[in-house]
C-alpha cells in the first residue's frame, strides 16, 4: 500500500539520519522528494540513489530564503507540494546557562528555531497558493517536555517550536493545512557521533554500543533509530492522518512517559569510555 502516491515532500536534513530514512521511506510509498540539505556531497548521492522520484537541492536552513527556494524547485520539478518536512537541527552550543553566550544561543535559536519558521512560513504560503490540504512536520524534540536532554539553549529552542505548530495548526483552521511536530528521543544517528567527536569509520560500532547500553532503559526494549521517526513521518504525511493537527508525538520509546529515564547519562558514560579505548 503506497501512502504518498501523488504527493510531493520537501525535507530539510535530508542527506542523513532521520531525514535520509525518511526520504527513503517517503519514496516507498510513491512520493516524490525534495532532499534539502547542506551536505551537498551525501544529498547528491542519496538524490542518485532514490532515482527520478528524487532531487537534491543544497540548503542551509538558517537561510530563509534558501528554505524558500526548496519549495520552489519542488513545485518547478515535480508541479506541487503537498508535505514539508522541516527536520534539519543541531545541538548546535550545549553551554550551561551560567556560561551561555547571547551568540551561543542565537546560533542554537537560527537553526533548531528560525529555521522552521521559514517552513511553516513558505510552505503555508504555498499550500494556500494551490488551494489544496497540506502537512507540514516538525522534528522537536523530547527535551521540549524534559530538562537534562541537552542543551539549555536547545531545550529552549525545541520548546517554543511546539507553540510554532499549535500557533500554526490555529492560524491555518478551515484550510485543510495541518502542523505536527515529532518529538525523537535518543535516537541513534550520527548527529550523537558528532556530538562526541567519534569518527565516520567507528560510527557504526558506536551506536551499536550506545544502542546495547540504553535498549533496557526505554519501554520497548531497544534504542531508536532513524526508521521509527521515519514511520512516525509517513502517518503523519499521509492522509491516515487527515484529522490530526498541533500536536506534538513523542517517538522516544516510551522515555517520557516514565520519570526521566537514565538515558542521557548512560550515552555520556559510554561515549567517555569509548573515547578513552584503544
Amino acid at each position: 500500500m503506497n501512502l504518498l502516491d501523488g504527493k510531493v515532500a520537501v525535507i530539510t536534513g535530508a542527506a542523513s539520519g532521520m531525514g535520509l530514512a525518511t526520504a527513503e521511506t517517503f519514496v516507498e510509498h510513491g512520493a516524490k522528494v525534495v532532499l534539502a540539505d547542506i551536505q551537498e556531497e551525501r544529498g547528491s548521492a542519496a538524490a542518485a540513489r532514490l532515482g527520478d522520484s528524487a532531487l537534491f537541492v543544497r540548503t542551509d536552513v538558517t537561510v530563509a530564503a534558501q528554505v524558500e527556494s526548496a519549495i520552489g524547485a519542488a513545485v518547478d520539478t515535480f508541479g506541487r507540494l503537498d508535505v514539508m518536512f522541516s527536520n534539519a537541527g543541531a545541538a548546535v552550543d550545549l553551554s550551561p546557562i551560567d556560561d551561555l553566550s547571547p551568540e551561543g544561543l542565537d546560533r542554537t535559536l537560527a537553526l533548531n528555531l528560525h529555521a522552521h519558521v521559514a517552513a511553516h512560513k513558505y510552505a503555508t504560503r504555498q499550500f494556500r497558493a494551490q488551494g489544496v490540504p497540506g502537512s507540514i512536520i516538525t522534528t522537536g524534540s523530547v527535551a521540549a517536555l524534559q530538562a537534562g536532554w541537552n542543551g539549555g539553549a536547545y531545550s529552549m529552542a525545541k520548546a517554543a517550536v511546539l507553540a510554532l505548530v499549535r500557533q500554526t495548526a490555529t492560524e491555518n483552521r478551515g484550510t485543510g493545512i495541518r502542523s505536527n511536530a515529532i518529538l525523537p528521543g535518543a535516537v541513534l544517528t550520527s548527529i550523537i557521533t558528532d556530538m562526541f567527536g567519534v569518527s565516520r569509520e567507528r560510527e557504526e560500532e558506536f551506536l551499536t554500543g550506545i544502542g546495547d547500553r540504553i535498549g533496557g532503559e526505554t519501554l520497548i526494549g531497544r534504542a531508536g533509530r532513524a526508521r521509527d521517526i521515519a514511520g512516525a513521518a509517513l502517518f503523519l504525511a499521509s492522509d491516515l492522518s487527515a484529522w490530526i493537527t498541533g500536536v506534538a508525538l513523542p517517538v522516544d520509546g516510551g522515555a517520557t512517559a516514565v520519570t526521566k529515564d537514565a538515558t542521557v547519562s548512560i550515552v555520556t558514560e559510554f561515549a567517555t569510555d569509548f573515547n578513552a579505548g584503544p
